[in-house]
């Protein structure tokens, strides 16, 4: 639903949107702010509609405030994302919060392979740190899951995102909860039994601890930092995956389990252990030898800090690759089939309705903020990108492209692509460019805040929209027809709504740009998700590169 749909933002609100939605939930959307008489400190902003909510994400005014209320009452803690103020109006209630501008820690793992073992403890470390924080304050997070885990510019684990939070101890008193809440991969299994009725006990519907199911999801984000995949996309019936993990009592057959190092196993096997009085408890987390194992990586208080940023960093951008050379597997073109969403409604507040469609303009932002805001920037210390806004280049559809010359003799300069992170999951020669790693002074500097599911392209922009168009039918993702701008720096937006492999949603953009030097042009090309499961989105971008292959600059090709 577009803004103009909603009541009109608070007049008075305490600070300045500086951005266009940069995040989605069922009920909410997600800004950047600053204060109203500065440029800094940049915060995030949840924006929530209270009258949508409650129509739509099916929630009670009370849970709405119960959400500030418990977000609040968490307090300070390294690897939770701080809460700064709230506020309301008649129809909005506002969340003003710590802004965790390394992106998504997901958006950073190589889907089907995961992150190497040392980078799994780090984070594995860290998530355990935040969540045994939060119960230690009486307060379960039920919705843990990679939407929800981000990174700080520095790379450290930050939990987002509380809508979901119960109070399980108040004063030494326990309760239990009965509200079917998650998302089904990392879903505990008892959660799924509270939609059923137990007969035997008069019809009351079964009740979990959401404490232990916050522990059987910790052990599925822990599988999936490992493998790059879940255990199965949701723990029922219906899944063969978990029915063989019940069967052979947590030591299943299926390929993906023979990927995890053998000592984590067993404290895997703890953690999801369907018996819930036999699931471990944070001690016995604590405790297990994998926990405990030794990490170069991190600091030797077992607290998870990180040693050496930028090692990690390295190591964690080194590990995402893109092989043009294989095509997708049959089972992966049954992409996302349809997009229900054409007749449906979404809580956003900044553009013209969720429907399929495309445009050759990006979404105006609430404010009249420069749309640079968002567009992340080049590295490049040599030829600077600029406008290319001579109609000449425009003229005809097959305007000739020169990418950036690389030519030996011509210094490191002549290639403005020399110093961009994202282009090193297309090299055909593994690691991180010398040149980036030289010049880096923290986390970021490797892995940018920005998502990596970004590409750049030497062919004209009809030509590459085409072979958009053409991969995402083979993908089957509905689309409708996109003209490119060819006077614009901005050449075309493509709205993509679908539903991945697991049936969940995938809500995303691709916005297509334009970029000048002085050796010629290049579009660059950002898939921005707005909603869903960052792997999910990451494998839907690397099924999209390969069959546009031959429209991707590749600098070593």
């Amino acid at each position: 639903m577009s803004q103009s749909q909603l009541d009109p933002l608070p007049g008075d609100l305490p600070f300045r949107l500086i951005s266009k939605t940069i995040g989605r939930g069922a009920y909410a959307s997600i800004k950047k702010a600053i204060p109203s008489d500065r440029s800094e400190p940049v915060f995030a902003v949840k924006l929530i509609h209270k009258g949508y909510a409650m129509r739509h994400g099916r929630v009670s005014a009370k849970q709405l405030l119960m959400e500030v209320s418990l977000h609040s009452h968490i307090g300070q803690h390294a690897n939770i994302i701080e809460w700064f103020a709230s506020g309301e109006d008649a129809n909005w209630r506002w969340i003003a919060m710590e802004f965790a501008d390394g992106g998504d820690l997901f958006d950073k793992v190589e889907a089907d392979v995961g992150v190497q073992e040392d980078i799994a403890h780090i984070y594995f470390l860290q998530l355990i740190s935040g969540v045994s924080f939060m119960h230690s304050k009486g307060v379960a997070h039920r919705d843990l899951k990679p939407e929800n885990i981000l990174l700080s510019d520095r790379g450290n684990l930050k939990l987002a995102d509380f809508g979901m939070a119960t109070m399980f101890e108040y004063k030494g008193q326990r309760k239990t909860s009965a509200t079917l809440c998650g998302s089904p991969p990392y879903i505990a299994p008892e959660i799924l039994a509270c939609g059923r009725v137990d007969k035997k006990s008069s019809g009351t519907t079964a009740r979990y601890a959401p404490e232990l199911s916050d522990i059987w999801s910790c052990g599925v984000i822990l599988f999936v930092l490992l493998v790059g995949n879940t255990p199965w996309d949701e723990p029922s019936s219906t899944s063969w995956e978990y029915q063989e993990y019940l069967r052979t009592n947590g030591r299943s057959t299926d390929a993906l389990w023979g990927r995890i190092p053998p000592q984590a196993l067993s404290l895997l096997r703890g953690m999801m252990s369907v018996d819930t009085s036999k699931r471990f408890s944070f001690t016995q987390i604590r405790q297990h030898p994998w926990y405990t194992r030794h990490n170069s990586l991190t600091t030797t208080d077992g607290s998870g800090k990180i040693r050496d940023p930028l090692s990690l960093a390295t190591k964690m951008l080194e590990n995402l690759r893109i092989d043009f050379s294989q095509q997708p597997t049959p089972s992966q073109q049954q992409a996302a089939n349809g997009a229900n969403g054409a007749n449906g409604e979404s809580m956003d507040v900044d553009s013209p309705g969720m429907a399929l469609k495309s445009a050759s303009q990006p979404e105006v932002p609430i404010t009249d903020t420069e749309w640079d805001w968002e567009r992340p920037a080049l590295r490049s210390i040599g030829s600077v990108a600029i406008s290319s806004t001579q109609p000449a280049l425009r003229s005809e559809a097959t305007a000739h492209f020169r990418p950036p010359s690389s030519t030996p003799g011509r210094g490191l300069y002549s290639d403005p692509l020399a110093d961009e992170p994202s282009m090193s999951q297309f090299s055909q020669n593994p690691g991180v460019p010398l040149t980036l790693t030289q010049a880096a002074r923290q986390f970021r500097d490797i892995v940018p805040a920005e998502s990596l599911t970004r590409f750049f392209s030497h062919v004209p922009p009809q030509l590459l929209v085409q072979m958009l168009s053409d991969a995402l039918h083979q993908l089957n993702v509905p689309l409708a027809p996109v003209t490119p701008n060819l006077y614009s720096d901005h050449v075309a937006t493509v709205r993509l709504r679908a539903l991945d492999g697991r049936k969940q949603s995938l809500h995303g953009e691709v916005q297509i740009d334009r970029l000048a030097f002085d050796e010629g042009e290049l579009l660059d090309v950002r898939f921005v998700k707005i909603k869903g499961d960052p792997l999910e989105w990451r494998r839907f971008f690397k099924k999209v590169v390969v069959l546009c292959k031959d429209g991707v600059y590749v600098r070593d090709a």
